[in-house]
């Protein structure tokens, strides 16, 4: 067997090949210089989704997306012990940052991960890496974690958390065409898991391989007493043959900072006299199957039609008026909404 002296000085050891049984030569970089020029030869050309990163590992903001890397040792990799939220980033602003962070960090408290900094100065660093994204249109996505240190199940050996941020180039835009769902069969998490936004998704990813295994959009839970819980990644809605709009309570799962923000902004259909009400409540598959409209609630949607559920139509089947009469609320609070809501971002 070669020692790690002998190892380092060859450019290749021979290991079994899985594929067809024969030996594969994988490569040792003898550098990290190779590395690196490796890595940047593969981007030369192509666009960079990722325009910046933050790492307080690193201690600042990273340009080269050859370098916006994690450590294979930090808790959040290899025990999903991290929380994340996600901001957006509309006509160079930043919208509903403030009740994100705050959302990001009851999840960190619930998650036992203190901040390496207060939540001004996380806000500070947000501001500063969009702005140096140059990015005007996108997401805002950002982490903390129990941090590197070792490979044990504590994080008693971590000397630290550690804070990630990246800004996404994401061109989306108001949703209006209509999708079918259907009723998921991967148990949805616990409660306590659930209401905090955790890193430890995959019973979101397989919800949504399950859903589009079947050629549907996404899906929807349904909790242990059978009243409809949320969508993989996002809320749900429903209007009702009365017009009223009812959002599940979220006592079981995550209180969406979009699907807050509509419950604020319903009422003024209320005023109008296009809705009758707007509350939170239980419903049952079958009375939320009856209802006239249904949507998904989302930050970048911010609200998606769904058309059908379980090849089953919801209403008459089409993108409803009050769904969109919603969407246009949203929309309008995201591209002018009050400065509590919109952040400019100083681009230099």
């Amino acid at each position: 067997m070669a020692t790690s002296d002998s190892v380092s000085d060859e450019k290749s050891v021979i290991v079994p090949e899985v594929e067809n049984g024969g030996d594969f030569s994988v490569h040792v970089f003898s550098s990290a210089e190779e590395l690196l020029s490796k890595r940047q030869e593969e981007w030369l050309g192509k666009s960079k989704p990722y325009p910046a990163m933050y790492s307080s590992i690193f201690g600042g903001i990273i340009l080269d997306p050859t370098m916006m890397v994690i450590p294979i040792d930090d808790h959040m990799v290899h025990r999903g012990h991290g929380v994340f939220d996600t901001a957006i980033i509309l006509d160079g602003h930043l919208y509903e940052l403030d009740v994100h962070l705050a959302r990001f960090l009851r999840s960190a408290t619930k998650a036992k991960i203190v901040s390496p900094f207060p939540q001004s100065t996380l806000r500070s660093i947000l501001i500063q890496l969009a702005a140096a994204s140059n990015c005007r249109k996108g997401t805002l996505r950002y982490w903390l974690s129990a941090g590197p240190g070792d490979f044990l199940l504590s994080p008693a050996g971590c000397p630290k958390s550690a804070f990630y941020a990246v800004v996404i180039d994401h061109n989306f835009s108001q949703c209006k065409g209509g999708v079918k769902v259907i009723t998921s069969k991967i148990p949805m998490k616990s409660p306590f898991f659930a209401t905090m936004k955790n890193v430890n998704y995959l019973p979101n990813v397989l919800s949504q391989m399950e859903a589009e295994e079947k050629g549907a959009f996404a899906s929807i839970w349904v909790d242990e007493e059978g009243y409809i819980a949320e969508g993989p990644n996002v809320n749900v809605a429903f209007i009702t043959r009365e017009k009223e709009l009812i959002l599940p309570f979220f006592d079981k799962i995550l209180s969406g900072c979009t699907a807050l923000r509509l419950l604020e902004l319903a009422p003024k259909l209320v005023d109008q006299g296009r809705l009758k009400d707007v509350r939170v409540g239980n419903l049952t598959v079958e009375e939320a199957k009856g209802t006239a409209e249904m949507m998904y609630v989302g930050s970048t949607l911010p609200i998606l039609p769904i058309i059908s559920w379980d090849e089953r139509p919801i209403g008459d089947g089409n993108v409803g008026e009050l769904t969109m009469a919603l969407s246009d609320l949203l929309w309008e609070d995201m591209i002018s909404g009050p400065e509590t809501q919109r952040i400019p971002v100083p681009y230099k």
